[in-house]
């Protein structure tokens, strides 16, 4: 059964509130990776930063979605997510207003590591209630495809509103979404995960001695293990990747505004990948889906080395954008098969981890070969096929 977005106020705790929770909030949160080739050429511009810093700067940032996965091992299940939410978002909000202000790169990182700490809590309950939905590939297809929807209006309103204008801009805007995120959290049921664990118990206590016993226990664990590994190799390659891709263009002799064009029209077939695993939801041909997607990821990279012509850099946008957003909300509903307590909460540290390391290796990479790519880019198709190898040996066996 299809779920439509609807204007009328879903009820809270029911799987449309959640829906629009993770609608709203996705949207917002993950702007930064979205648009990060926009707000790189402006933090180099305003700031003179090496190629080195800006990928340090980006591997802070998004790795502190990791690093705030780590108190929520501890709040997760105790705390009302209503009041945790309020509470980060308030500090998201006061730390993309201040980054605005900064004119010190050294308190510019402090401003971003602290908002995304903020940012990266919310990610936490995104992604936990995703799980939790009756159909998480819906679930996690409505959390990618309202990501691309905001990247896409930011990347087309680039030319317009942000050409002139300092990074300061981008940030305040994201301040303001956030804020018009807040009438939204009333749509969740703040003590959902409060009351599973309680719930969960007695049948939990029934079986216990069966599932000790059970050769699937350990396997799960492996899988677990394998799974973690997937989601960071993928978000090494793509990150890595995608934070300089403005950069790439340029080294081929594509201005600034072009690029900006190329990479916002690739958010078309980002949206329409997303979109078909948000309709179909869980499907038994998720391993010949995911399989697609790493190919077409791969090669996408592969186009981009040997500084691509505007055409060659064009298909390689749109291929790696469809590819992208195809693969993630399979792979996360893959994880969210596999089971166990906090594997959403594991699966966003790994997520963190993996933004954290790809821009700031890919930035190294860069500056070592003299501003080459070559390095950067064989980087990621390693991790991809990595990643492709992993999502491929924790798929579940098909049903006759």
């Amino acid at each position: 059964m299809s779920v439509t977005l609807t204007s009328a106020r879903p009820a809270a705790g029911t799987d449309r509130g959640i829906y629009t929770y993770i609608a709203v909030f996705s949207a917002v949160l993950y702007m930064v990776l979205l648009i990060a080739p926009v707000i790189a050429g402006k933090l180099i511009a305003q700031f003179g930063l090496m190629p080195t810093e800006l990928g340090m700067l980006f591997s802070l940032e998004l790795g502190a979605f990791s690093l705030a996965t780590v108190p929520a091992y501890l709040w997760l299940n105790r705390l009302n997510l209503r009041t945790v939410t309020y509470v980060c978002a308030a500090i998201a909000i006061a730390g993309n207003l201040a980054s605005g202000f900064l004119d010190s790169f050294a308190l510019l990182i402090v401003a971003r590591v602290i908002t995304s700490l903020a940012a990266g809590s919310i990610t936490v309950i995104i992604l936990t209630l995703s799980g939790k939905t009756a159909n998480p590939s819906r679930g996690f297809g409505v959390f990618v495809v309202f990501q691309l929807l905001m990247g896409a209006v930011i990347l087309f309103a680039f030319p317009v509103l942000y050409a002139d204008a300092d990074v300061s801009a981008i940030y305040w805007t994201m301040a303001a979404l956030t804020a018009c995120c807040l009438p939204v959290v009333r749509m969740i049921d703040g003590d959902m995960l409060r009351r599973a664990p309680a719930e969960a118990n007695v049948p939990a206590a029934a079986d216990i001695a069966a599932a000790e016993k059970s050769p699937a226990r350990a396997g799960s664990k492996v899988k677990f293990v394998i799974g973690l590994a997937a989601v960071l190799s993928f978000y090494i390659g793509l990150s890595g990747v995608w934070s300089f891709m403005a950069q790439i263009s340029g080294g081929a002799g594509i201005d600034l505004s072009t690029s900006s064009l190329v990479l916002a029209i690739a958010t078309i077939p980002g949206i329409a990948a997303p979109l078909v695993a948000t309709f179909l939801g869980d499907s038994p041909k998720r391993k010949w889906f995911l399989l697609i997607g790493y190919l077409g990821l791969g090669g996408s990279v592969a186009l981009l080395f040997g500084a691509p012509g505007l055409i060659r850099f064009a298909l390689a946008a749109l291929v790696f954008k469809f590819a992208w957003t195809f693969i993630l909300p399979y792979l996360l509903a893959s994880l969210s098969d596999i089971g166990g307590s906090h594997v959403m909460n594991s699966t966003n540290l790994m997520i963190g981890s993996g933004f954290a390391i790809g821009p700031v290796v890919s930035g190294m990479l860069i500056e070592s070969s003299g501003g080459g790519f070559g390095g950067m880019l064989l980087l990621a198709v390693i991790a991809v096929l990595v990643s492709m190898g992993c999502a491929m040996a924790i798929q579940r066996p098909a049903r006759s």
